[in-house]
This record gives C-alpha cells, sequence and structure tokens, in this order.
C-alpha cells in the first residue's frame, strides 16, 4: 500500500518511520516533510498544503490511506474534504477539531460534559481581561483561544506578566486571530502528563504513557516551548490511574462529542494535571485536548511501538480499531530536543546540521525544522531535531541520547540536559 502523511515535523517524520517500517507499504509521502524524510529513500516529499490539493494528490497516487499530523491541516477541514470526496483518512472533522482550535469551545464543552477542569473565563475585551486578573492575582493562566504553535499559552507568575500576556494577545494582536479571545484560568498544581489514544468514531486504542517538558531549560525554568523533550511509559501513570484516565476523562468526551452530534476519529490528546497523593485519590484535571499526536511524545511512543502501524491505521479508517492491537516494547524511550539559536522567539535558520548519528535500533534522530539545500542540511525550523533512544533505564536511555547530541554539531542550539528527571527513581518513589 501507499500512504500520505500530512505535516512536516518531527511528529510526522516519527509517523513516516514507522509505517515505512511495515511489509505491506511501498511508499509513505510526506506533504511537505523535511530534509530527514526527504533523504530516507523509503519516504518521498510531495510539496503540498491545501486540502484540496492533498485529496487530488491521494486520488491520482492510490494512496491507500492518509494521516494528519500537526493541527493546522485539521482545523482548516481537510478531513472534510477527503471524506467528502471518498478518500480514506484518519483524523477529526474540522467541527470535532474544535476541541484544539478554540480553548474557548473546550472548555464550554467540559463543563457541559462535567469533565474535570480549572476554573476559567473568555474574554474579548482587554480592559476586563486586565480587571479578572487583578481581581484574582496570580499564579495564573493566560491561553490564547485559537491555534498558536505551542506559544499561546502563558502560566503568568507574576500580575504584571499575565497583563503583558494579555497586552501581547489582546492589545498588540501579537498572535493575530488565535488571540483575539484569551481564556483565563486558575493555575493548577501537580505533574502535567499526557494520554494519547487513537479513536475510530466509536473504538478506543490507548497509546503508551508519555511526559514532557515544556520549558526551555534545565530544571522547568524558562519560558514555555512546543516541548524540549519526552518519555514514555510515565511511571506516574499507573494501572490505576490509567483506568481512571479512561473513565473519567476519554470516555466522557468521546460520549460528549457523539451526543453534541460530532462524533470524533483520530488521534485524542489530553493534556492532564495530576495531583499529588495516591492513586484513588489524587485530583485528575484535564488542562487542554489536542487532536493529534503531541510533538515530541509522538518519537518516544513510537520508538517502543512493536506492532505493524499501517495495519493498525488500516483498521482505524475502516472503523475496526482493535483497543488490544499495541505491543509496547516493556524498555524506556527518551527524545531530546535541539532547538536553533532564538526559539521559542525569534528564531534564526540556516545553519548547517553535520553529525548526526547513524539510524540503529536504540537510537533514531528524528527530523522536525530541516531542509535539504544543494545537499546540506540546514535548520528551518524552532525546533530541529528529536534524538530518540531506547534503552533498559531512563538513566541508560538518557546517557545514549546524550552521547549522540554531544556529536551533532549546529551553531547556537539549544537543548536541556535533564529530560527524564521526573521519571527517576528519587522522583517517584
Amino acid at each position: 500500500m501507499k500512504i500520505l502523511v500530512v505535516g512536516g515535523g518531527g511528529r510526522e517524520h516519527a509517523l513516516a518511520w514507522k509505517l515505512a517500517q511495515s511489509e505491506r507499504v511501498r511508499k509513505v509521502y510526506v506533504a511537505p516533510g523535511n530534509g530527514g524524510t526527504g533523504s530516507d529513500a523509503r519516504m518521498e516529499n510531495v510539496a503540498l498544503a491545501a486540502p484540496e490539493a492533498l485529496a487530488a494528490f491521494a486520488r491520482a497516487n492510490d494512496v491507500s490511506y492518509t494521516v494528519v499530523g500537526p493541527e493546522a491541516p485539521l482545523a482548516a477541514g481537510v478531513v472534510d474534504v477527503f471524506r467528502d470526496q471518498g478518500l480514506a483518512i484518519f483524523g477529526p472533522t474540522q467541527a470535532a477539531a474544535q476541541l484544539e482550535s478554540s480553548k474557548d469551545f473546550a472548555k464550554a464543552f467540559m463543563l457541559r460534559h462535567g469533565i474535570a477542569t480549572a476554573a476559567y473565563q473568555s474574554f474579548t475585551d482587554a480592559e476586563a481581561a486586565h480587571a479578572h486578573v487583578d481581581a484574582h492575582g496570580a499564579p495564573i493562566v493566560i491561553k490564547a483561544d485559537g491555534l498558536a504553535a505551542g506559544k499561546g499559552v502563558v502560566v503568568a507568575q507574576s500580575v504584571d506578566e499575565a497583563h503583558a500576556a494579555i497586552r501581547h494577545m489582546l492589545g498588540d494582536a501579537g498572535l493575530g486571530q488565535a488571540g483575539a479571545r484569551v481564556v483565563i484560568e486558575e493555575c493548577l498544581e501537580g505533574e502535567e502528563i499526557s494520554f494519547i489514544v487513537m479513536c475510530d468514531g466509536e473504538h478506543v486504542l490507548p497509546l503508551a504513557s508519555s511526559q514532557d517538558h515544556k520549558r526551555l531549560l534545565d530544571g522547568d525554568q524558562g519560558p514555555n516551548t512546543g516541548g524540549m523533550g519526552a518519555y514514555s511509559p510515565a511511571p506516574l501513570v499507573t494501572p490505576v490511574l490509567h483506568e481512571r484516565i479512561l473513565a473519567e476523562i476519554i470516555h466522557p468526551t468521546l460520549d460528549g462529542m457523539r451526543k453534541d452530534g460530532n462524533p470524533f476519529s483520530g488521534f485524542l490528546y489530553a493534556g492532564l494535571m495530576v495531583g499529588p497523593g495516591a492513586d484513588a485519590g489524587r485530583s485528575l484535571r484535564l488542562l487542554e485536548y489536542n487532536c493529534r499526536m503531541g510533538d515530541p511524545e509522538t518519537q518516544p511512543i513510537l520508538m517502543r511501538l512493536q506492532s505493524d502501524l499501517a495495519e493498525i491505521f488500516a483498521r482505524a479508517v475502516q472503523g475496526r480499531l482493535d483497543p488490544r492491537a499495541a505491543r509496547w516494547d516493556p524498555r524506556t524511550a527518551l527524545g531530546v530536543v535541539i532547538a536553533a539559536a532564538g526559539y521559542p522567539g525569534t528564531v534564526r535558520t540556516g545553519d548547517a546540521i553535520t553529525g548526526l548519528p547513524p539510524e540503529s535500533a536504540d537510537c533514531v534522530c528524528f527530523h522536525a525544522g530541516t531542509r535539504l539545500e544543494d545537499g546540506v542540511l540546514r535548520s528551518s525550523g524552532g525546533r530541529v531535531l528529536c534524538v530518540t533512544t531506547l534503552g533498559d533505564s531512563v538513566t541508560q536511555t538518557r546517557d545514549k541520547a546524550y552521547a549522540a547530541i554531544d556529536r551533532i554539531q549546529l551553531d547556537g542550539m539549544q537543548f536541556r540536559r535533564d529530560i527524564g528527571w521526573r521519571a527517576l527513581p528519587s522522583t517517584h518513589g
């Protein structure tokens, strides 16, 4: 079969990499792809982005099914276009994708269906938003309502920081239309985890647990980013907590979408805040939905997947997703993101990248913001690479990742040295 993966980041490289391992797959097209997918003989980059053009390509090239990686095409209705033309595609419709594309929609949905979340209010008027912050104080969370490429959330530790975020989003239109409405939430305490499932509208397949690192700097300091690293499994997600998440968050979400007339298919990502205490008594509240796999959680999750991903997707697009289809390597996978100079602010691109480790069974360097230019690999975005390794322990896996990173050369590159620290025994036991 031939498969089309929509997107060009590290998540899409990992999806294409795992799909290409299937004996059933002849070719994986990636639109638009990156330097990593462009240099792999099993893959072919396609310079297309518009939903109609992607659908025409899928039809002309006998693509068996399409997998959508990032959020923007989902919000643009790519799934609706494909389905209207009878083409198989894995992802939510434009209406269902509002769970991610509108924070206000998602929060109202949570309250309507009894899903535990932080208290919030939405604002389009800057003066009213500033008054709300003055009344509630800090810490407090300011979120852009729309899609902002991982830059629309500010966890303000002071009132001044909260006011600055409001001015940036509402006053200065710093995030464009995405920030024309802001959601202001109470700041929850605890540990944040990522819980991702596959859905076909009826059946649910939970993926391996994972936890990522959002802050730029070691010790969870510095500004929020799209993610500086991740690992799987997450020790915090015990079997008891796993079942609670399914019962209290995932199934009520899918039931609610069906009741609202928007049955959900695709990846559903629940960003959760887990409070302290014993499993049965821990507070569990939903921070946000994503309608896609996380990045960089995808990379370590797929490093651990032992099943045929192409077969799993084939069943999913037919409405026959098997909740028990995924088998997982019991070892730990860990990914460290290498970011470009200036990230997450004004990013410098065009720098040459050398010293990448060769792919092996326990080390893969997934590309994100890269491009091939006259045979030279160069940076083309904020998050450039995700060096992902597999090992018998968090410590061993992390050592492998940093040994590989120490050979990579990219002028001005940034990365954290403490990815996985929350998974160490001293943290959880």
